[in-house]
């Protein structure tokens, strides 16, 4: 085993992610040069690139905050979205995937529609905990919008439970209940009533 990694250590650049993919084949008994091997070093670099681009801050999005009525429409009442996404499990950089939910009251500022899917793709893309997540993108709201009340919900599967250990299938879920979501129960209430509809469509 040591011959092999020592025949990967003389080639390429020691600092690149494609170095170190073909010294981790080479551990686990493969041969890098074997044809259906010999790119995946390089694929899995540029792989890399895309699914951790939450690591580069110029890939953060720019947030278009307008100001609430600027459209002529005062908006008071709870907005909501949803959507899907996907993180890597910092523990056994494995996926774990699903949706989110997400529901503020307005003051004085809105949030444009596909931003709050930005935001969730832009933490998703780094290796993470769910619990960190989720507060990681109501951080982002909060601090964009200041909003009378905030729900961030996030219910996903995690491959590092479904292929490895337990072997168990299941959905985990984290939130993150901010202002008048908090502290009211009947606007707690709406929002998780929004998320239950969600879930069945």
């Amino acid at each position: 085993m040591q011959e092999k990694v020592t025949r990967v250590l003389l080639l390429g650049d020691p600092n690149s992610v494609e170095w170190h993919v073909a010294c981790i084949l080479e551990l686990i008994g493969e041969n890098v040069n074997r044809p259906g091997l010999k790119d995946t070093p390089a694929r899995v670099a540029r792989m890399y690139k895309e699914i951790f681009k939450g690591y580069n801050p110029d890939l953060k999005p720019d947030l278009a905050v307008f100001d609430n009525g600027q459209d002529g429409v005062t908006y008071d009442e709870m907005m909501f979205d949803t959507g899907s996404f996907v993180s890597w499990c910092e523990h056994h950089m494995l996926a774990f995937r699903g949706k989110f939910y997400v529901g503020y009251i307005p003051d004085k500022k809105i949030l444009g529609l596909s931003k709050f899917s930005r935001i969730v793709d832009h933490y998703s893309s780094r290796l993470q905990i769910q619990e960190r997540l989720v507060k990681e993108i109501a951080d982002e709201i909060e601090a964009a919008l200041h909003p009378k009340g905030l729900g961030v919900m996030l219910t996903a599967s995690h491959l590092c439970k479904e292929i490895r250990g337990i072997k168990n299938k299941g959905m985990f879920t984290t939130s993150d209940l901010r202002g008048v979501f908090r502290n009211d129960q009947k606007v707690r209430e709406e929002f998780l009533a929004l998320v239950s509809i969600s879930k069945e469509r």
